[in-house]
């Protein structure tokens, strides 16, 4: 399948280097600033800045891509809960922030990856310090889940 179309949000969240799948109407990319292990952003294609103006396909699509996120996350990181957060303060493009949640914390490519929010609502101000190098590697593990 061939790129979407990027729109602001998406540039900036890093695509299409962060483009972890893409969908016809949406895509899935990694969130740079990891506030859990795995935390995503799915963000529509459609020129929308309001949940309301996607079109039916798009909702239909939507049910498919929250299917594997969910299994591929599931299978990559063993997540406690899942949070899909619609806040568009800031990025006014339809998107969800998509965070794992976990108990305890998690360890991923020799560092502890810690849910500063749980079990309360999640902590986003928190990061879990990553870099380029392991943020591929918790891309390519994602892709490696993906069903």
């Amino acid at each position: 399948m061939s790129l979407p179309v990027l729109n602001a949000t998406m540039r900036k969240f890093g695509a299409p280097q962060t483009i972890i799948h893409s969908f016809q109407y949406w895509s899935v990319m990694l969130r740079p600033a990891q506030a859990t292990l795995g935390a995503l952003v799915l963000a529509a294609h459609e020129p929308a800045k309001a949940f309301s103006e996607l079109s039916p396909a798009s909702f239909t699509e939507l049910h498919a891509a929250t299917g594997q996120i969910e299994l591929a996350l599931a299978k990559a990181f063993q997540y406690d809960k899942l949070n899909y957060l619609m806040l568009m303060m800031v990025d006014p493009d339809v998107h969800f922030h998509v965070i794992p949640r976990y108990e305890q914390s998690k360890q991923f490519a020799g560092k502890a990856f810690v849910d500063a929010g749980w079990p309360a609502v999640p902590n986003l101000g928190h990061v879990n310090e990553t870099d380029d190098k392991i943020n591929q590697l918790i891309m390519d593990r994602i892709r490696a889940c993906w069903s």
